[in-house]
This record gives C-alpha cells, sequence and structure tokens, in this order.
C-alpha cells in the first residue's frame, strides 16, 4: 500500500493554491503527470555541477555527464526488463517513437498490397504515422473496432483482420480515453501468429503498472516520460535487437556516426545509430530518477492504490444524475475517468471545475475517431495518479453538482 499523503509531500506544486483559498486539485496526470522534487533536484545537480556534452569528451564533466545518462538508460532498461540497455533508445516522446518505427522500419519492409493493423481506439501519435507511410508505399490501413457500450475492444474480429498480408500490428495497451487494460500478450501473439511484427502504445501503461517487455513478447514500445513523474522532451523506444539492428537510421547526424567521408557514411552501433545530435541529456538524468522513485514506491502499489482511487471515482461520479462515464468497469480500467453531463459541454464543465482549483481535460483528447464512433465532439476527463486522494474526488464530485448548479440541470 501507498502511503499517499507521503507521496504528496513529495510533489511541490500539490502545496499550491491556483486561486485565493482553492488548493490544486489535480486530476490530469494523463495528459501530463507532476514531479517529484527528487526528480527536479536530479536535474538541477545536472545542470549546477556536471553539465557537459556526452560521448564526445574526455574532460571529468563530459565523463561524468556520459555516466549520468547511460546509468539513465541501465536503470530504465530494467525498469521494464529489456534485455540489454543497447535495446533502449532515447527519443522525444512516444510520439517520435512511432514516427522512428513507422519510417525506418516500414519504409524498409511495407509496400503496396501490404496491411497495418491498428485499433479504433487510437492516440493520434499510433494513428498519423501509419497513415503516412500507408500514404507513401501503397499500403493498407485496417482497423480492430471497439464496442461503444463499453469500450473494449471487439476482438471476435482480430481473426479475419490479421492476415499473410498484415506486416505490424501497431496498439495502445491502455486506452487514453476509455481506460481500457487490452490484453497485450493476447495481441502480441496474435501477430506473431500470421507473423506480423507488434508495436505497442505503453504511454498510459508504463507509468500505472509494472511492465515487462519480454513476457509481452513485443516487437517495438515507446513510451513517454512526462506521463510517469518525469521531464517533458524524452520518451523510449524499445525493440528487439534483430529488428533495430536491421533498421536505417531515422536521421542523420553526430554521435550516430562511426566513420564520415565527404561520400558516404557508416553507422554507429546501437542505441546510437538512431541518437542523432546532442541528446536530451538533463531530461535523461530526470527519467532515470522517475524510474527509481517508481520503482521504489513498488509498481504493484502504484497500481493498486490507483484501482482503489478509480474504483471510488466511478462509484462517486456514478451518483451523479445525467453523467455517463465512458469504457468498461474498474476492473478493465486504468486510472481514467473520461464522462459527459447531460447539458453541459465538456468544456464549460473544465472552466467551472478550473474556478474551484480543480483540473481535468476536456476534448477529444488526440482521439478523435474515437469520439466520431461514439458520436461526440468531446468529453471531460479525470485522471489519477499516485498522490491522487478520495477527498480530491469527492471535491471533483461537488464541483461538478456546481456545474448542474451553474446550468440548472
Amino acid at each position: 500500500m501507498l502511503d499517499v499523503e507521503k507521496v504528496r509531500a513529495d510533489f511541490p506544486i500539490l502545496k499550491r493554491e491556483v486561486y485565493p483559498g482553492k488548493p490544486l486539485v489535480y486530476l490530469d496526470s494523463a495528459a501530463s503527470s507532476q514531479r517529484p522534487y527528487q526528480v527536479i533536484d536530479a536535474m538541477d545537480v545536472y545542470y549546477r555541477r556536471q553539465h557537459a556534452n556526452v560521448h564526445r569528451g574526455i574532460h571529468r564533466l563530459s565523463t561524468e555527464a556520459t555516466g549520468a545518462y547511460e546509468s539513465a538508460r541501465r536503470r530504465i532498461a530494467a525498469f521494464i526488463n529489456a534485455p540489454d540497455p543497447q535495446q533502449v533508445i532515447y527519443v522525444r516522446n512516444a510520439t517520435e517513437g512511432f514516427n522512428l518505427v513507422a519510417f525506418s522500419w516500414g519504409h524498409a519492409n511495407v509496400k503496396a498490397g501490404d496491411e497495418i493493423l491498428l485499433t479504433e481506439m487510437e492516440h493520434h501519435a499510433n494513428l498519423v504515422p501509419w497513415q503516412m507511410l500507408a500514404a507513401t508505399t501503397g499500403a493498407t490501413l485496417r482497423f480492430v473496432p471497439f464496442n461503444v457500450e463499453d469500450g473494449t475492444l471487439n476482438l471476435s474480429e482480430l481473426d479475419n483482420l490479421l492476415t499473410e498480408r498484415t506486416k505490424i500490428f501497431s496498439f495502445t495497451a491502455v486506452s487514453n480515453v476509455f481506460g481500457t487494460v487490452n490484453p497485450v500478450k493476447e495481441l502480441v501473439a496474435a501477430a506473431h501468429a500470421v507473423g506480423a511484427v507488434a508495436m505497442v502504445d505503453a504511454a498510459q501503461a508504463v507509468p500505472h503498472m509494472a511492465v515487462d517487455v519480454q513476457d509481452w513478447d513485443c516487437d517495438f514500445m515507446a513510451f513517454s516520460s512526462h506521463k510517469m513523474c518525469g521531464p517533458t522532451g524524452i520518451g523510449i523506444l524499445y525493440g528487439k535487437r534483430e529488428l533495430l539492428e536491421a533498421m536505417p537510421p531515422f536521421m542523420g547526424g553526430g554521435d550516430m556516426i562511426l566513420r564520415v567521408s565527404l561520400e558516404s557514411s557508416t553507422w554507429n552501433e546501437l542505441p546510437y545509430k538512431f541518437e542523432a545530435g546532442t541528446p536530451a541529456i538533463a531530461e535523461a538524468v530526470g527519467l532515470g530518477t522517475a524510474v527509481d522513485y517508481l520503482a521504489n514506491l513498488g509498481m504493484e502499489n502504484v497500481h493498486g492504490h490507483e484501482q482503489f482511487i478509480t474504483n471510488y471515482a466511478l462509484e462517486s461520479l456514478s451518483e451523479i444524475p445525467g453523467l455517463r462515464i465512458w469504457g468498461p468497469s474498474a476492473a478493465q480500467k486504468g486510472g481514467v475517468a473520461a464522462f459527459t453531463l447531460q447539458g453541459a459541454h465538456p468544456h464549460d464543465i473544465a472552466e467551472i471545475l478550473d474556478k474551484e482549483g480543480i483540473a481535468i481535460r476536456a476534448g477529444h483528447h488526440c482521439a478523435m475517431p474515437l469520439h466520431k464512433k461514439c458520436n461526440l465532439g468531446a468529453t471531460a476527463r479525470a485522471s489519477f495518479y499516485i498522490h491522487t486522494t478520495t477527498q480530491e474526488v469527492d471535491k471533483l464530485v461537488a464541483g461538478l453538482h456546481r456545474v448542474r448548479q451553474v446550468f440548472r440541470l
């Protein structure tokens, strides 16, 4: 079990009053989590005492910076149980991870007549790069549908959608709208059964539950630092070694080369082949510290607390007249509650809640096709994390009753 009050003491921003007498109730961690002081301090120490470029100098600062940068990679690899840190590639975010695979692996392996399988619940980051790949190669996009009623995938269609023409099946482990926890191992195994590559969007999974890439057996996986107590501007692409070694570089420049002449170049070894230019060194240090922080809490404790809070929130929200929660029950759900309130637009809901100090999300959450299928222009979304308390959920419920009063619902 988490000591939530102890956890909350680690997050300086939670002490803020966003309006006079209105302390912050932060319920938008699915968009971007807050940072504990341990992460903030680690980045500050790097900038104050160690800053230099990595891999390029033999002076003391450069070797210290390189050590901190590569130490973070090793700890991140251990956190997701990657077989080798060389299979962990620093990218700017999960979005860049998908673009890297679509551009590098995709253009080397996908051609006209091939098929790319996605799901209808994907974040734009796991949709648009594949649309771009299909447009330039002549491949066809296909989609696993979801059930509007409960936000789960309709897996009865999977056998018909996965064929010998399928080159890659890329899907989310946890929906950022419905919160649906998908059966990753089952979906990966189904892709492999027809000879397809499997890529997992783990942006909403790695921060909230134990993730083991070897147990999943996925070929690629991407996630973002800023959703797991780490800094913005950095994320991770994991890939199986044989695939990464066969792929051409995504970008050219310094550090991704072994030798350069005026006419040609040879590429560096993994992971540097995919890390052109000066990297986000301080951000890597911060992400490594965020991984340490979550590992010290214990991911089973993190997941257990979120299940408790989510169940409490769903039960509390369900008592509000006219409110509909989208997605499955708490047993099949991550720490997300997307909802609509009859008679009130999600943007108005978010604005009224903001005046009470409550931060939620309103919009399509970078999942426009999902909302279109549900015949929705937008939803309001509250999302929970390690510092969320039942008292904060109670404030959310009180705020929504305030919304009903404003609109006389």
